[in-house]
Order: C-alpha cells, then structure tokens, then sequence
C-alpha cells in the first residue's frame, strides 16, 4: 500500500530526511520511531503531499506522489500532530464540512457521519461545538476527520501528544479498531506507544533508518 524509494528532503544545508526506502503492506500498523527532529514528520508530510522531497519518490495506493497527488490524497486520511481544528464550528458541522471537502456524495454523508461519531465514540458530544470539548474529544475528532471519505490508508503524526493516561489507552485502543479495516502509519518518539499499538516499527534518527521489524524483534 505504501512504497518509499529514495526519499530525501533538504531545507536550505539541512537534511532532514536521508534516502529512506521502505514498504508498508496492506492491514499493517506500522510506527514510526524516532526522537524530536528525526525527520518523522517530514516524511509524513511528504507522503501525504503536504510537500514534495528534495529526491526520491513515493507511491501510495498505486498512486505516485509526483504524478497523481489526487489519487494520493484521496486514498488517505492524516492527522496531523497540530491536529488543526476549527474550534468555532459544532462537532456535527464540521464533519459535515469535511464530507463536502472530500467530495461524498450528499446522500451518502449521513452515513458516513454516523459511522465516525460511533467508530470514534462521539456520540455523547455531537451537540458541543468543538472549542468546548477537551484534548482528548479533539482528538477523537480529528480521527473522525480522517476516516469520514473511507480511506485505505492512514497517516497519524504523533496522534497522543498532549494526552492524559486514560486518554492515550482509548486513542490506542481506537488506532487498533481501524487498523482492523486499513493500513496505518502512526509516527511517535515513545517506545511504549508504539510497542502498544503496533504491528511493526521503523526507527528512524538523523533522517535515516537505523532499524526495522516486527515489536517483537
């Protein structure tokens, strides 16, 4: 589902990302590891077209960044690590404004929405405008946002950050529920986290891979 050739990216003289190569297959929860300014971010952005590499490329769901970013962003749902929300919209309008976004076919949007409000246990705040709730409802919303159009593919930056305890256990437990229907690329800098949740894991630091393989390994 996910293919990464090469995959360098330079901001001025630094390289942030260093010839990464690595597969992600169909159903796996893969996590990305790594300390702050590893580079995990970037590629993340990368391969959701947020950016383009400096070199190599990319190809998710059959789709090449360069070539078809559409059929890229179509496929994928992201959350990034700001997990940017606009607080002054109800948790219901604004999931409605994101099936527009991506283009659901209006009489298919109420389904949608319902399948996220219950998938991400949302049901008891639809009636809340989102600055009202907490970090860890924001959250769930942000999920919501990223599951609404259906994608293959997942792609989480970071997706506890900020999160109490109790919180972090039900976001895992969350990731681990769609990871039964899609693939999921979550990045984090807690070993725990990722032991936790996922599959296999990609260590990165310095932009480079340093080691990968199953949690167990």
């Amino acid at each position: 589902m996910i293919e990464v050739k090469n995959l360098s990216k330079h901001y001025g003289e630094t390289l942030a990302v260093d010839d990464l190569s690595f597969d992600i297959a169909k159903g796996e929860i893969v996590g990305f590891l790594g300390p702050n300014g590893a580079g995990k971010t970037t590629t993340l952005k990368i391969l959701t077209c947020y950016m383009p590499p400096s070199s190599g490329t990319a190809v998710i769901a059959g789709f090449d960044i360069f070539e078809n970013s559409i059929g890229v962003r179509t496929n994928i749902g992201y959350l990034p690590e700001s997990n940017s929300l606009y607080l002054e919209m109800g948790v219901v309008e604004y999931l409605k404004f994101i099936a527009r976004m991506r283009n659901i076919p209006a009489e298919n949007i109420g389904k949608r929405l319902k399948y996220a409000v219950e998938i991400c246990g949302l049901g008891d705040v639809t009636h809340k405008d989102i600055g009202e709730l907490s970090k860890g409802f924001r959250q769930r919303v942000g999920f919501a946002q990223t599951i609404i159009h259906d994608p293959p593919i997942l792609v989480m930056d970071e997706p506890t950050v900020g999160l109490d305890p109790n919180q972090i256990a039900e976001i895992r437990d969350l990731i681990k529920a769609l990871g039964k229907e899609k693939t999921v690329i979550l990045s984090s800098h807690i070993l725990s986290e990722v032991q936790a949740t996922c599959d296999r894991v990609i260590i990165i630091n310095k932009g480079k891979i340093a080691a990968q393989g199953t949690t167990a390994d």
